[in-house]
C-alpha cells in the first residue's frame, strides 16, 4: 500500500516527500523522497518525522494471526499511533489520513446485510482477533489524540488488499495458498477485496475530500468464497477445492492438525485462525467513498490477474505454472 501511495504522489508531481521506515526500498532516493530510518514507536524517529509535515498518511502496521504478535501489533498500532498524533498536534500538522481496515466494522455471520460506515463495530467477533481488535482500539486514539483547531483526520477502511507489489505476502497469501494447491476446502464465508493502487488514490483525494472525523470503506467486489475460488480457478487454469465443511469441523480439523505440526516442530499446513475467519462475511458497501472521494475500483477481474502474476513471478517461479 505505502509503495503504491508513494508511486502516485510522486505521479502527480508531488516532491517534498518524507518518509519514516525501518525497511524503506532504495527507489525512493531516485525521486528525491526524504528517510527517516526509525519506528513509529520511537518518539525520537517521530519527531524527526513530522516536523515542518502538513499532512501525514499514516500507514505503518503489522498484520499478523499469530497470538504472540499482539502485544507487538499494539504496541505500533495503538501506542505508535498515540504518539504520532501527539507529535503532530506539537509539530503544527494539520492533517492526518489513517489507513485501517474494513474489518473494524465490516464482518458479519451471514452475507444476508452489506455494512456500511453507520454499521456499528462487530466487537463481539473482532475481539478474538488482535490484529483487528488493535486496529479498532488505533481508531479511537486517533479520534481523541487528533482533534481541535481546525485539524483533520480522515480514516481509511479498505477490505483485502490485492494487487502486484505485497512483497511480505500481507494480504495476497491466500493467492499462494491457491497457486500452490494448499486450499483443501471451500470456505462458507465471503469477501471483499480492493486493489492497492485504487485505494492510493483514494488516500491521495481523501486529504483534500475527505472530512473530518469520517471514515470510509474502500471495497471493488463482495463475493462467496466460492465464487472468489471459482474465478481463480479460471484465470489459473489450476483446480480448486470442491468441499464445504461445516464451521465447527473446519475450524477443530484445522487446529488438530496446527497443534500436530507444531508438536512436531513442522510448519503446519493449515491456518486455524484464516480457517475461522473464512467463515464470516466480509463484505463492505464503498457508496460513501464513491460519493465524496471520488473512489472508482476497477473492475476485480483486473485485480485477481495483476495479483496472480505478481505472485508467480515473485514467490513460484513461472515456469512451474505455465
Amino acid at each position: 500500500m505505502g509503495s503504491h501511495l508513494l508511486r502516485a504522489l510522486i505521479s502527480s508531481g508531488e516532491r517534498n516527500l518524507r518518509v519514516l521506515s525501518t525497511t524503506a526500498p532504495e527507489w525512493l532516493s531516485d525521486f528525491g523522497v526524504e528517510v527517516i530510518q526509525g519506528s513509529i514507536t520511537s518518539p525520537e524517529a517521530v519527531a524527526r518525522a513530522v516536523k515542518d509535515v502538513s499532512a501525514i498518511y499514516h500507514l505503518a502496521g503489522l498484520v499478523s494471526r499469530e497470538a504472540e504478535d499482539a502485544h507487538r501489533m499494539y504496541q505500533l498500532h495503538v501506542d505508535g499511533t498515540r504518539l504520532l498524533c501527539d507529535a503532530a498536534r506539537e509539530a503544527g500538522t494539520q492533517a492526518i489520513i489513517l489507513a485501517s481496515t474494513s474489518g473494524t466494522i465490516a464482518v458479519t455471520e451471514d452475507g444476508d446485510e452489506i455494512p456500511d460506515e453507520t454499521y456499528p463495530p462487530p466487537l463481539k467477533i473482532i475481539t478474538r482477533w488482535p490484529y483487528y481488535a488493535s486496529k479498532y482500539y488505533q481508531e479511537r486514539v486517533a479520534l481523541e489524540r487528533f482533534d481541535g483547531d481546525g485539524r483533520k483526520l480522515v480514516i481509511l477502511n479498505p477490505s483485502l488488499l490485492l494487487g502486484p507489489g505485497d512483497e511480505r505476502l500481507s494480504s495476497t497469501k491466500f493467492i499462494l495458498d491457491f497457486l500452490a494447491g494448499r486450499i483443501m476446502t471451500v470456505p462458507s464465508g465471503g469477501l471483499s477485496f480492493v486493489d492497492a493502487r485504487d485505494a492510493a488514490q483514494a488516500f491521495i483525494n481523501a486529504l483534500e475530500r475527505g472530512k473530518h472525523g469520517e471514515r470510509y470503506l474502500l471495497g471493488a467486489v463482495n463475493w462467496t468464497f466460492r465464487e472468489l475460488l471459482g474465478r481463480l480457478e479460471r484465470l489459473t487454469k489450476r483446480g480448486g477445492p470442491r468441499f464445504t465443511l461445516p464451521s465447527k469441523f473446519a475450524i477443530a480439523g484445522a487446529q488438530a492438525i496446527h497443534a500436530l505440526y507444531r508438536h512436531w516442530k513442522l510448519s503446519p499446513p493449515l491456518d486455524p485462525v484464516a480457517i475461522e475467519m473464512a467463515e464470516y462475511f466480509w463484505y463492505v458497501n464503498p457508496g460513501k467513498a464513491e460519493r465524496e472521494l471520488s473512489f472508482a475500483p476497477r473492475d476485480p477481474t483486473e485485480t485477481l490477474h495483476d495479483t496472480v502474476e505478481y505472485v508467480r513471478e515473485r514467490f513460484l517461479g513461472r515456469e512451474r505454472f505455465d
